[in-house]
């Protein structure tokens, strides 16, 4: 089941679902809209390595904007920091940033119970297309979790993005044993 706008303001009055900064006019009938932030990054090889540390070169987004390639992995970040303590956040990607061939994830779009930060987001995009921070980029839309959880996300001792970060943060799948 999806939280309705209803309950998504009850459940910020509730303390279990936190959106800094939150603004009204962001909040869809079963969605909250988040925000493109300034920091973005690339990763410095071409060809990654899931068991290294794939290094990342960070920039900002200029005011006049950026114009993002085909065949490139962007990391991005939101404007908003979430907590979601008692719900199942998914982020999407709006209709008009998928109308213009940007994807916002690969495979990430779901977060867990007790995920507190900002997202970082994976953009692509089918041809070249300029952005601009601030603008509307995705959406949180919240599910119901069905039973108590035994650990929230930022308490299990494998979690590997729990500090809270303004800035987009590179894949830690290298801290896995495999």
């Amino acid at each position: 089941m999806i939280l309705s706008d209803k309950r998504i303001l009850e459940e910020i009055d509730n303390g279990n679902i936190v959106i800094e900064p939150f603004k009204r006019e962001c909040l869809g009938s079963n969605s909250y809209d988040v925000h493109l932030g300034k920091h973005m990054a690339t990763y410095r090889n071409r060809a990654l390595d899931a068991r290294l540390h794939n290094e990342i070169d960070a920039f900002e987004i200029p005011k006049e904007g950026f114009v993002l390639q085909p065949n490139t992995l962007y990391l991005a970040v939101t404007v908003e920091y979430t907590e979601t303590h008692k719900h199942i956040p998914f982020l999407e990607g709006k209709s008009s940033t998928g109308r213009l061939g940007i994807d916002i994830h690969a495979t990430a779009g779901k977060g867990d119970v007790g995920f507190c930060n900002t997202w970082t987001l994976e953009i692509s995009c089918m041809q070249p297309v300029r952005i601009y921070p601030g603008m509307p980029i995705g959406q949180l839309i919240y599910f119901v979790v069905d039973g108590d959880v035994e650990t929230s996300y930022s308490q299990k001792i494998n979690a590997k993005y729990v500090n809270p970060s303004t800035r987009p943060v590179e894949s830690m799948m290298w801290k896995n044993t495999f």
